[in-house]
Protein backbone atom coordinates (compact mmCIF):
# COMPACT_ATOMS: atom_id res chain seq x y z
CA UNK A 1 0.00 0.00 0.00
CA UNK A 2 1.39 3.40 -0.94
CA UNK A 3 1.74 6.31 1.42
CA UNK A 4 -1.13 8.04 -0.39
CA UNK A 5 -3.52 5.19 0.21
CA UNK A 6 -4.16 6.13 3.79
CA UNK A 7 -5.11 9.72 2.99
CA UNK A 8 -8.77 10.59 2.51
CA UNK A 9 -9.63 11.54 -1.06
CA UNK A 10 -10.70 15.08 -1.79
CA UNK A 11 -14.35 15.27 -2.67
CA UNK A 12 -14.90 15.89 -6.36
CA UNK A 13 -18.56 16.74 -6.01
CA UNK A 14 -20.11 19.02 -5.06
CA UNK A 15 -17.45 21.50 -6.18
CA UNK A 16 -16.58 24.06 -3.55
CA UNK A 17 -17.52 27.57 -4.60
CA UNK A 18 -14.05 28.96 -3.90
CA UNK A 19 -12.54 26.49 -6.42
CA UNK A 20 -14.59 27.81 -9.34
CA UNK A 21 -12.28 29.64 -11.74
CA UNK A 22 -9.05 28.23 -10.26
CA UNK A 23 -6.42 26.64 -12.42
CA UNK A 24 -7.44 23.19 -13.51
CA UNK A 25 -11.16 23.87 -13.10
CA UNK A 26 -12.88 24.89 -16.30
CA UNK A 27 -16.32 26.41 -16.45
CA UNK A 28 -18.08 26.11 -19.78
CA UNK A 29 -20.72 28.62 -20.76
CA UNK A 30 -22.64 29.65 -23.81
CA UNK A 31 -24.57 32.74 -24.78
CA UNK A 32 -28.18 32.72 -23.65
CA UNK A 33 -31.18 34.65 -24.84
CA UNK A 34 -31.79 37.55 -22.49
CA UNK A 35 -35.12 39.31 -23.17
CA UNK A 36 -34.43 41.49 -20.11
CA UNK A 37 -31.16 42.79 -21.55
CA UNK A 38 -32.51 46.26 -22.52
CA UNK A 39 -33.69 46.79 -18.94
CA UNK A 40 -30.38 45.62 -17.47
CA UNK A 41 -28.41 47.86 -19.81
CA UNK A 42 -30.65 50.81 -19.05
CA UNK A 43 -30.21 50.19 -15.31
CA UNK A 44 -26.44 50.09 -15.72
CA UNK A 45 -26.43 53.34 -17.68
CA UNK A 46 -28.77 55.04 -15.24
CA UNK A 47 -26.49 54.06 -12.40
CA UNK A 48 -23.84 56.30 -13.90
CA UNK A 49 -26.13 59.32 -13.76
CA UNK A 50 -26.25 61.71 -10.81
CA UNK A 51 -30.02 62.03 -11.13
CA UNK A 52 -31.98 58.76 -10.87
CA UNK A 53 -33.75 57.79 -14.07
CA UNK A 54 -36.84 55.61 -14.68
CA UNK A 55 -35.91 52.01 -15.41
CA UNK A 56 -39.24 50.50 -16.47
CA UNK A 57 -40.31 49.67 -20.00
CA UNK A 58 -41.60 53.23 -20.28
CA UNK A 59 -38.09 54.57 -19.77
CA UNK A 60 -36.70 56.56 -22.68
CA UNK A 61 -33.31 55.07 -21.85
CA UNK A 62 -34.56 51.59 -22.80
CA UNK A 63 -35.64 52.87 -26.20
CA UNK A 64 -32.33 54.63 -26.67
CA UNK A 65 -30.53 51.35 -26.12
CA UNK A 66 -32.60 49.94 -28.98
CA UNK A 67 -31.64 52.93 -31.14
CA UNK A 68 -27.97 52.38 -30.33
CA UNK A 69 -28.22 48.81 -31.58
CA UNK A 70 -29.88 50.03 -34.78
CA UNK A 71 -26.94 52.38 -35.32
CA UNK A 72 -24.53 49.51 -34.77
CA UNK A 73 -26.38 47.47 -37.40
CA UNK A 74 -25.88 50.15 -40.04
CA UNK A 75 -29.03 52.29 -39.96
CA UNK A 76 -28.06 55.91 -40.63
CA UNK A 77 -31.37 57.83 -40.73
CA UNK A 78 -31.62 60.35 -37.91
CA UNK A 79 -35.38 60.99 -38.31
CA UNK A 80 -35.94 57.25 -37.85
CA UNK A 81 -33.88 57.25 -34.66
CA UNK A 82 -35.83 60.24 -33.37
CA UNK A 83 -39.21 58.59 -33.98
CA UNK A 84 -38.30 55.14 -32.70
CA UNK A 85 -36.70 56.66 -29.63
CA UNK A 86 -40.06 58.15 -28.70
CA UNK A 87 -42.68 55.52 -29.60
CA UNK A 88 -43.13 52.94 -26.79
CA UNK A 89 -43.13 49.61 -28.64
CA UNK A 90 -44.11 47.67 -25.52
CA UNK A 91 -47.53 49.38 -25.47
CA UNK A 92 -48.38 47.89 -28.88
CA UNK A 93 -47.79 44.20 -28.01
CA UNK A 94 -49.49 41.79 -25.64
CA UNK A 95 -48.60 42.29 -21.99
CA UNK A 96 -47.06 38.81 -21.79
CA UNK A 97 -44.59 39.77 -24.54
CA UNK A 98 -43.83 43.31 -23.36
CA UNK A 99 -40.49 42.31 -21.81
CA UNK A 100 -39.30 41.35 -25.32
CA UNK A 101 -40.53 44.53 -26.97
CA UNK A 102 -37.10 46.13 -27.37
CA UNK A 103 -35.27 43.04 -28.54
CA UNK A 104 -34.68 42.90 -32.29
CA UNK A 105 -37.31 40.27 -32.91
CA UNK A 106 -40.73 40.03 -34.50
CA UNK A 107 -43.58 39.18 -32.13
CA UNK A 108 -47.00 37.63 -32.70
CA UNK A 109 -49.98 39.97 -32.51
CA UNK A 110 -52.68 37.38 -33.20
CA UNK A 111 -54.62 36.29 -36.28
CA UNK A 112 -51.50 34.90 -37.90
CA UNK A 113 -49.83 38.32 -38.01
CA UNK A 114 -46.67 39.73 -36.45
CA UNK A 115 -45.12 43.05 -35.48
CA UNK A 116 -41.94 43.50 -37.51
CA UNK A 117 -38.50 43.56 -35.92
CA UNK A 118 -37.34 47.08 -34.99
CA UNK A 119 -34.45 46.75 -37.44
CA UNK A 120 -36.83 45.94 -40.29
CA UNK A 121 -39.11 48.86 -39.46
CA UNK A 122 -36.08 51.16 -39.28
CA UNK A 123 -34.65 49.89 -42.56
CA UNK A 124 -37.89 50.24 -44.54
CA UNK A 125 -38.55 53.76 -43.26
CA UNK A 126 -34.91 54.65 -43.92
CA UNK A 127 -35.38 53.56 -47.54
CA UNK A 128 -38.41 55.85 -47.80
CA UNK A 129 -36.29 58.74 -46.55
CA UNK A 130 -33.62 57.95 -49.12
CA UNK A 131 -35.99 59.19 -51.82
CA UNK A 132 -35.01 62.54 -53.29
CA UNK A 133 -38.19 64.37 -52.29
CA UNK A 134 -38.20 63.05 -48.72
CA UNK A 135 -34.59 64.11 -48.24
CA UNK A 136 -35.37 67.57 -49.57
CA UNK A 137 -38.52 68.01 -47.48
CA UNK A 138 -37.25 66.35 -44.32
CA UNK A 139 -40.49 64.37 -43.96
CA UNK A 140 -42.46 61.67 -45.79
CA UNK A 141 -45.33 63.88 -46.97
CA UNK A 142 -48.64 62.11 -47.61
CA UNK A 143 -48.14 58.46 -46.77
CA UNK A 144 -50.06 55.24 -47.35
CA UNK A 145 -49.39 52.28 -45.05
CA UNK A 146 -50.72 48.88 -46.12
CA UNK A 147 -51.13 46.63 -43.08
CA UNK A 148 -51.72 48.58 -39.87
CA UNK A 149 -51.23 45.51 -37.68
CA UNK A 150 -50.99 46.51 -34.03
CA UNK A 151 -50.30 50.16 -34.92
CA UNK A 152 -46.65 50.41 -33.87
CA UNK A 153 -45.23 51.24 -37.29
CA UNK A 154 -48.18 53.59 -37.82
CA UNK A 155 -47.13 55.48 -34.68
CA UNK A 156 -43.55 55.74 -35.94
CA UNK A 157 -44.75 56.98 -39.32
CA UNK A 158 -47.03 59.51 -37.62
CA UNK A 159 -43.87 61.22 -36.33
CA UNK A 160 -42.40 61.40 -39.82
CA UNK A 161 -45.23 62.15 -42.25
CA UNK A 162 -47.62 65.06 -42.67
CA UNK A 163 -50.55 62.73 -43.34
CA UNK A 164 -50.88 58.97 -42.76
CA UNK A 165 -53.56 56.74 -44.24
CA UNK A 166 -53.21 53.20 -42.87
CA UNK A 167 -55.30 50.26 -44.10
CA UNK A 168 -55.89 46.99 -42.24
CA UNK A 169 -57.95 44.11 -43.70
CA UNK A 170 -58.50 42.26 -40.39
CA UNK A 171 -61.11 44.01 -38.28
CA UNK A 172 -59.83 42.78 -34.88
CA UNK A 173 -56.39 44.24 -35.63
CA UNK A 174 -57.91 47.40 -37.08
CA UNK A 175 -59.83 47.94 -33.82
CA UNK A 176 -56.84 47.03 -31.65
CA UNK A 177 -54.55 49.43 -33.51
CA UNK A 178 -57.08 52.21 -33.08
CA UNK A 179 -57.15 51.60 -29.34
CA UNK A 180 -53.36 51.52 -29.09
CA UNK A 181 -52.92 54.75 -31.03
CA UNK A 182 -55.67 56.55 -29.12
CA UNK A 183 -54.13 55.48 -25.79
CA UNK A 184 -50.65 56.56 -26.86
CA UNK A 185 -51.97 59.90 -28.11
CA UNK A 186 -53.53 60.56 -24.71
CA UNK A 187 -50.31 59.57 -22.94
CA UNK A 188 -48.20 62.05 -24.88
CA UNK A 189 -50.88 64.72 -24.90
CA UNK A 190 -50.82 65.03 -28.68
CA UNK A 191 -53.60 64.62 -31.17
CA UNK A 192 -53.25 62.23 -34.08
CA UNK A 193 -55.66 64.06 -36.35
CA UNK A 194 -53.29 63.59 -39.28
CA UNK A 195 -53.59 59.77 -38.98
CA UNK A 196 -56.53 57.96 -40.55
CA UNK A 197 -57.12 54.24 -40.02
CA UNK A 198 -59.25 52.34 -42.51
CA UNK A 199 -60.69 48.82 -42.43
CA UNK A 200 -60.33 47.78 -46.03
CA UNK A 201 -58.46 45.94 -48.75
CA UNK A 202 -54.94 47.32 -48.74
CA UNK A 203 -54.19 45.92 -52.19
CA UNK A 204 -56.57 48.55 -53.56
CA UNK A 205 -54.77 51.39 -51.82
CA UNK A 206 -56.99 54.42 -51.17
CA UNK A 207 -57.71 56.41 -54.30
CA UNK A 208 -59.68 59.21 -52.55
CA UNK A 209 -56.53 60.17 -50.60
CA UNK A 210 -54.09 59.76 -53.50
CA UNK A 211 -51.57 60.70 -54.73
CA UNK A 212 -49.15 59.58 -52.01
CA UNK A 213 -45.59 60.78 -51.62
CA UNK A 214 -44.70 57.59 -49.74
CA UNK A 215 -46.17 54.08 -49.70
CA UNK A 216 -45.04 51.30 -47.36
CA UNK A 217 -46.39 47.75 -47.08
CA UNK A 218 -46.16 45.31 -44.16
CA UNK A 219 -46.98 42.19 -46.18
CA UNK A 220 -45.30 40.53 -49.15
CA UNK A 221 -46.74 39.43 -52.46
CA UNK A 222 -45.73 38.18 -55.87
CA UNK A 223 -46.30 41.43 -57.74
CA UNK A 224 -46.81 45.04 -56.78
CA UNK A 225 -50.53 45.83 -56.98
CA UNK A 226 -51.25 48.22 -59.83
CA UNK A 227 -53.35 50.56 -57.61
CA UNK A 228 -50.25 51.28 -55.51
CA UNK A 229 -48.29 52.30 -58.58
CA UNK A 230 -51.19 54.38 -59.87
CA UNK A 231 -51.53 56.18 -56.53
CA UNK A 232 -47.82 56.96 -56.11
CA UNK A 233 -47.12 60.62 -56.79
CA UNK A 234 -44.49 61.76 -59.27
CA UNK A 235 -41.33 62.07 -57.21
CA UNK A 236 -42.73 59.61 -54.66
CA UNK A 237 -41.26 56.37 -53.36
CA UNK A 238 -42.73 52.98 -52.50
CA UNK A 239 -41.13 50.33 -50.25
CA UNK A 240 -42.58 46.83 -49.99
CA UNK A 241 -41.47 43.21 -49.49
CA UNK A 242 -41.98 41.30 -52.74
CA UNK A 243 -40.93 38.04 -54.36
CA UNK A 244 -38.27 38.09 -57.03
CA UNK A 245 -39.72 36.90 -60.34
CA UNK A 246 -39.56 33.12 -60.44
CA UNK A 247 -38.29 32.82 -56.86
CA UNK A 248 -39.92 32.17 -53.50
CA UNK A 249 -37.90 34.39 -51.18
CA UNK A 250 -38.84 37.99 -50.49
CA UNK A 251 -36.69 41.07 -50.89
CA UNK A 252 -37.28 44.72 -50.14
CA UNK A 253 -38.41 46.39 -53.36
CA UNK A 254 -38.16 50.14 -53.86
CA UNK A 255 -40.08 51.93 -56.61
CA UNK A 256 -39.42 55.56 -57.53
CA UNK A 257 -41.92 57.31 -59.76
CA UNK A 258 -40.56 59.87 -62.18
CA UNK A 259 -42.34 61.91 -64.82
CA UNK A 260 -40.85 59.54 -67.39
CA UNK A 261 -41.94 56.34 -65.61
CA UNK A 262 -40.99 54.12 -62.68
CA UNK A 263 -37.63 52.76 -61.56
CA UNK A 264 -37.53 49.55 -59.50
CA UNK A 265 -34.65 48.56 -57.20
CA UNK A 266 -34.16 45.49 -55.01
CA UNK A 267 -32.46 45.31 -51.62
CA UNK A 268 -31.90 42.76 -48.86
CA UNK A 269 -33.89 39.59 -48.22
CA UNK A 270 -36.76 39.77 -45.72
CA UNK A 271 -39.64 37.61 -44.54
CA UNK A 272 -43.15 39.01 -44.18
CA UNK A 273 -46.62 37.53 -43.89
CA UNK A 274 -48.37 37.03 -47.26
CA UNK A 275 -50.13 39.96 -48.90
CA UNK A 276 -53.84 39.13 -49.25
CA UNK A 277 -56.87 40.82 -50.74
CA UNK A 278 -60.32 41.18 -49.25
CA UNK A 279 -61.43 42.09 -45.74
CA UNK A 280 -62.21 39.95 -42.71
Amino acid sequence: MSAEAGKPRAARFPLLLERVGRAGVSVKSRETLRPQRPLHEAARDAGRQRTPQGLGLDSQRVRQRMVQRLRAEGIRCEPVFSAMGVVPRHLFVDTALAIQAYEDTSLPIGHGQTISKPSVVARMVELLFDGAQARARGHLGRLLEVGTGCGYQTAVLARLAQRVVSIERLRPLFERAGGHLASWGRDIGEGLDHVRLLHGDGMLGHAPSAPFDSIIAAAGGGELPQPWLDQLAVGGRLVAPMHRPGQRGQVLVVVDRHASGIVRSEYEAVHFVPLKSGIV
